[in-house]
């Protein structure tokens, strides 16, 4: 039988990092339940960020806490879109353009929730702008799901064909994609060392205190890694472009604890470059290349960590494409495993994201807990792709599963109209503030944040 302990063990192996103790893992029953190992994954991912977080707290002399996972709150953290309320009412997961379509030789799924990508797919396709999704599945019904897929690369929308995991496996970025640790992380020893530290109270309950976090990220791997370095005390300042305003509930469903500013990097290099330069931490989930290609280059910065998160990772031929959880399954083989005879399905859960954040934030744990010793910043990478190919290859499987188990709405917190998970980690009821206004921060940091700051 696959277990949490596994995969912390494959991340642990992959840094280096001396085996931790095993976690206490409670039989999830139904949970998360699927016919590829996702308790598994969700339950090593967070047991491998509290370890890291453990590891910290040694590095402070401070007390450890005991790993210990409540199948309640990691299901509904995985499961988090569930049980999110504004006012009693569910968000709308998928916009109608987003989804599985049949294609002249298979299927097609496609991801159109932000409205820049929905115009790139229509455009891709040689659609009007006004087209609905009656539109979209008449077009694809005489198009090739590879003619579709590279279509919409070409054009910048993201779109994959529905592979059987053979299919992907023989494939370049499916070989990719299986090659390398979980995490690959890059000691940066030709950059200068990191002087000497703020002051960095630290507890038991907030290892993180005085740690500066720059997050660019959006749906929903970063978001998860940030949301939970905020929690264990970090000051955590969200970057979004103003021209490309975030969804609404997924901005409060994964902003919790941190702080939100708006910024054009194109016109305002300099600010950005400012909070930079004293940053601790630099959270990205642009695709490789990007943001460089935007005049960031922060590789050369004195002990930054600097950490990424991408659908496909960097070393195969899709480094450039797009791409989301929904995608990842669907292109990987995930979708056709998990789907019927006459339909692809789904996890249930987007563990892929939830997981690979996870993941991330134990990794700049452990890389800030290696530069109080040794000064130098790292690079970190985390890929949809590469948690996909773990999961593909644990074993374990069961097809015949019962149907999951839906996230029970006790793992909860209300802020007046606001309903969202609580916090993975069941040593704390709930994170230091809700998400808070959209870009409500300026963009500059803080001493000792305990709330988030109106302009």
């Amino acid at each position: 039988m696959i277990t949490a302990q596994q995969l912390v063990d494959a991340y642990e192996t992959g840094l280096g990092l001396p085996p931790s103790s095993d976690a206490e893992v409670p039989d999830p029953g139904a949970r998360l339940a699927a016919t590829l190992p996702v308790w598994a994954l969700a339950a090593g991912s967070v047991a491998a960020a509290s370890a890291a977080a453990n590891r910290v707290r040694v590095a402070h002399a401070l007390p450890t806490r005991p790993v210990r996972l409540d199948v309640d709150r990691v299901s509904a953290a995985f499961s988090s879109e569930r049980l999110f309320r504004r006012g009693g009412s569910a968000p709308v997961f998928f916009a109608d353009l987003s989804g599985f379509f049949p294609t002249a030789d298979g299927w097609v799924r496609t991801h159109a929730n932000y409205p820049h990508h929905r115009q790139r797919l229509l455009r891709a396709l040689e659609l009007p702008a006004s087209s609905d999704a009656a539109g979209l599945t008449a077009r694809f019904s005489v198009m090739k799901g590879a003619e579709i897929e590279d279509a919409a690369a070409a054009a910048g929308a993201i779109a994959a064909r529905v592979r059987t995991e053979g299919d992907w496996a023989d494939s370049p970025m499916g070989r990719a994609a299986a090659f390398g640790p979980l995490v690959a992380v890059d000691t940066r020893t030709s950059t200068t060392r990191r002087p000497g530290a703020r002051a960095h109270v630290a507890t038991v309950e907030r290892p993180l205190t005085g740690i500066r976090v720059l997050d660019l990220t959006r749906v929903l791997a970063g978001p998860v890694a940030t949301r939970t370095l905020a929690l264990l005390g970090a000051d955590v300042l969200r970057v979004d472009p103003p021209q490309l305003p975030e969804i609404d509930w997924q901005f409060a469903d994964n902003c919790q604890g941190k702080r939100s500013t708006l910024l054009d990097l194109r016109s305002d290099l300099a600010t950005f470059e400012a909070l930079l330069a004293e940053a601790d931490v630099l959270v990205t989930g642009y695709r490789p290349g990007a943001l460089a290609a935007a005049g960031v280059h922060a590789a050369g910065r004195s002990g930054l960590i600097e950490a990424s998160v991408s659908a496909w990772g960097t070393s195969g031929p899709w480094g450039e494409r797009r791409g989301f959880d929904s995608i990842v399954q669907a292109a990987s083989g995930i979708s056709l495993l998990e789907g019927t005879p006459d339909r692809p399905g789904a996890l249930p859960a987007q563990a892929l994201d939830h997981g690979s954040g996870y993941l991330l934030a134990a990794a700049v744990m452990d890389a800030l807990v290696a530069r109080t010793d040794d000064g130098f910043g790292r690079g970190i990478r985390v890929s949809l792709a590469r948690t996909a190919s773990w999961l593909l290859t644990a074993g374990d499987r069961c097809p015949d599963h019962p149907a999951a188990t839906p996230p029970k709405p006790g793992s909860t917190v209300t802020h007046s109209e606001l309903v969202t998970a609580a916090p993975v980690f069941a040593d704390y009821d709930d994170y230091r503030w809700p998400a808070p206004p959209y870009g409500s921060a300026q963009p500059f940091w803080v001493e000792a944040p305990d709330h988030y700051h109106r302009p």
